[in-house]
């Protein structure tokens, strides 16, 4: 296998052929195809820099890859901004039981998805143009899948209101992933998320591991910012529920005030 895999034009170079081969499987002639795609439209449609082809498989590809031990058999997937489909199609291609949504705005990033999903043959796997605040109540699942799209804080008011109930956001980040958990703390509790942690994927296979922020949808996600004035139904708050003064009780006091108990 890593001999085929290293004379394609696309493959993994040689340094790599082992650990894609154990990643990837008997699903690598369809890593490589997606490589191809990615080196050559990809490229040519401005959805990847040239400079990025020659490290697809370390930086890339292999990168999205060993996230998939974190998802449960047969779950739903949403991957936010999907781009040229990292992690979405790369998690689509090594993990064939997820049911994965790409949730991209762009037309020309939808028409590569697109063709790459048929081209690849992967079933399981679909599109959708739009951003994720205008597909709230539209489009959700188990988990929710982002990679290098915004700071966290930004991350999770898009992602945790797509989580279903006690659902997951992980967005794959890199060496600054503990000060964002920190920075960004209190926004990530606005909208609903808790347990921010850091999970590292791959390691012993990648050099480095992936970096993964996982972020618990809570009770309830907030889809934004709330009215001033309104707090919710049945806490007293809402002005047309507030008892009105009562004249007769307010003559008493007086009363009381002036003459003792």
């Amino acid at each position: 296998m890593s001999e085929t895999a290293s004379a394609s034009p696309a493959g993994p170079p040689a340094g790599l052929a082992a650990v894609a081969a154990t990643v990837f499987g008997d699903r690598l002639p369809l890593a490589i195809e997606y490589a191809t795609l990615l080196s050559t439209a990809g490229v040519e449609r401005g959805l990847i820099g040239p400079r990025e082809a020659p490290r697809l498989w370390d930086r890339h590809l292999l990168n999205c890859a060993v996230v998939a031990d974190l998802f449960p058999a047969d779950a739903t997937v949403v991957d936010v901004g999907s781009g040229a489909g990292l992690p979405g199609l790369v998690l689509g291609i090594v993990r064939p039981d997820l049911r994965i949504t790409l949730l991209e705005p762009l037309a020309r990033r939808v028409a590569f998805l697109s063709e790459a999903i048929a081209s690849l043959g992967l079933s399981r796997v679909t599109v959708r143009r739009g951003r994720a605040e205008e597909v709230v109540g539209q489009v959700s699942a188990s988990i929710v899948t982002a990679r290098a799209v915004a700071p966290l804080d930004r991350l999770a008011g898009w992602c945790l209101p797509l989580c279903e109930p006690e659902g997951r956001m992980l967005a794959l980040k890199g060496s600054s992933a503990a000060e964002e958990i920190t920075e960004h703390a209190a926004a990530v509790a606005r909208v609903g998320g808790v347990s921010p942690r850091i999970v590292e994927c791959g390691g012993g296979v990648v050099d480095p591991p992936t970096t993964v922020v996982e972020i618990l949808r809570g009770g309830s996600a907030a889809t934004g910012p709330r009215r001033s004035g309104t707090r919710g139904a049945g806490n007293g708050s809402d002005p047309s529920r507030r008892r009105r003064p009562d004249p007769a009780a307010a003559s008493r006091r007086g009363r009381r005030g002036r003459h003792g108990p």
